[in-house]
């Protein structure tokens, strides 16, 4: 076998060459070594993230106290008073609307972590559909759009109850009717 292996076989990969120079060169502990750093160098980086909370979690500390801002921040009450309409009057609270808002949206994607999804179609639909309202949920809110932050509110309740049907039944109300049907 010749000694220069660059002209009998065209390598591209350095540690390619230096390894079949290492086999060839009857050095097997040198050799294998180098197969071995090779194959963790192979091997796919894990994800960049990774949850700290579960969904549970992730549910009490992140989404619903997020939510409530979000459907706290416009309505109407109703009493032996009267009629008042309640709906951020500064730019502080409607920065807090909006606030609310990106973290719904964004917690769509932190329930589609691997760790909390775990391939259930059902659940990285509800979740998708979170991103999806959460940026109607901006939208109004950046609108300083006191219906439009109403409405996006309920749809935001819709995208909630969904998935507590499926996954979370004892956090509904008694008087809800989940569909049996649900996945």
């Amino acid at each position: 076998m010749r000694d220069n292996m660059d002209v009998t076989i065209p390598f591209r990969d350095r540690a390619a060459r230096a390894t079949l120079r290492a086999m060839t060169t009857h050095d097997p502990i040198f050799a294998l070594s180098l197969l071995a750093l090779l194959a963790c160098a192979d091997a796919p980086e894990p994800p960049p993230f990774a949850a700290v909370a579960d969904s549970r979690q992730l549910m009490l500390s992140v989404i619903e106290p997020a939510a409530e801002v979000y459907w706290d921040a416009v309505g109407v009450i109703m009493d032996e008073e009267g009629t008042r309409h309640i709906e951020p009057r500064t730019e502080t609270e409607w920065e807090a609307v909006e606030n609310a808002a990106f973290v719904l949206a964004e917690s769509g994607n932190l329930l589609l972590l691997e760790d909390r999804a775990g391939g259930r179609d059902h659940w990285t639909a509800m979740s998708r559909a979170m991103i999806e309202i959460g940026r109607r949920a901006v939208e109004a809110a950046r609108a300083r759009d006191p219906d439009a932050v109403f409405e996006a509110g309920g749809e935001v309740y819709l995208v909630c109850t969904g998935c507590h049907a499926v996954y979370a039944a004892e956090t509904l109300r008694p008087s809800y009717n989940a569909d049996a049907e649900v996945p």
